[in-house]
C-alpha cells in the first residue's frame, strides 16, 4: 500500500543517514558479488528465479543491528510472514557459482532497513517506539532485482519476476 511506503519513507528520511537517498526499501537477498562475471551471476538468478513464486510478506517488528563493517548501527523491519521464503532463496542463490561468495561469518537478517545511527541508543529508541506502536506493514514480493552500487547511486539493472501466486 502507498501508505505503507509512505510510512517507511517518512521514517527513512528522518533517520537513515546512509542509504535513503541512494536506494529505495528493499530486502538484500545476496550481498555484492566481486569474483562471478555479471553475465554468470545473472544466469544463475534468473534460472533459480523462473523456480520460485510470489510471496506474502508482513513486518510487524524493527529490531537493531550492529554494522559489522563501520560504527553505526541499524535499525530493520524484520518480517513476520515471509521470513522463511525469503532464507530460503538467499540459501538457493548462494548454491552453485555464489557458494564462495557466501559470507559465513555474518548472519543472515531478512530485513528492510529504516534507520542507522552512530548512537546506539537512539536506533534502540526509534525500535522500542515503533514496536509500541503495533505496526503492520503487508506487501508481495514479485520479482528479484539485480542492481549495481557505483558511485554513491544504485541502478537497477535487471528484474527477474516470480511465478505469479
Amino acid at each position: 500500500m502507498q501508505s505503507d511506503l509512505d510510512f517507511i519513507q517518512s521514517v527513512r528520511a528522518k533517520s537513515d543517514r546512509l542509504y535513503y537517498s541512494v536506494v529505495q526499501p528493499h530486502f538484500t537477498i545476496v550481498f555484492p558479488v566481486s569474483e562471478v562475471p555479471y553475465a554468470a551471476f545473472s544466469q544463475h538468478v534468473r534460472a533459480i528465479g523462473r523456480t520460485l513464486h510470489q510471496f506474502q510478506f508482513v513486518l510487524r517488528c524493527a529490531v537493531l543491528d550492529k554494522d559489522a563493517f563501520n560504527e553505526y548501527t541499524h535499525v530493520f523491519l524484520v518480517p513476520d510472514e515471509g521470513y522463511s521464503n525469503i532464507v530460503k532463496i538467499h540459501d538457493m542463490l548462494y548454491a552453485g557459482i555464489l557458494t564462495k561468495e557466501l559470507r559465513l561469518d555474518l548472519p543472515f537478517i531478512p530485513h528492510i532497513g529504516i534507520a542507522n545511527d552512530i548512537d546506539p541508543q537512539k536506533c534502540k529508541g526509534l525500535a522500542t517506539g515503533l514496536n509500541c506502536k503495533k505496526f503492520s506493514i503487508a506487501g508481495v514480493v514479485e520479482e528479484l532485482t539485480l542492481v549495481e552500487f557505483s558511485d554513491g547511486r544504485v541502478t537497477d539493472l535487471e528484474s527477474i519476476p516470480l511465478v505469479e501466486l
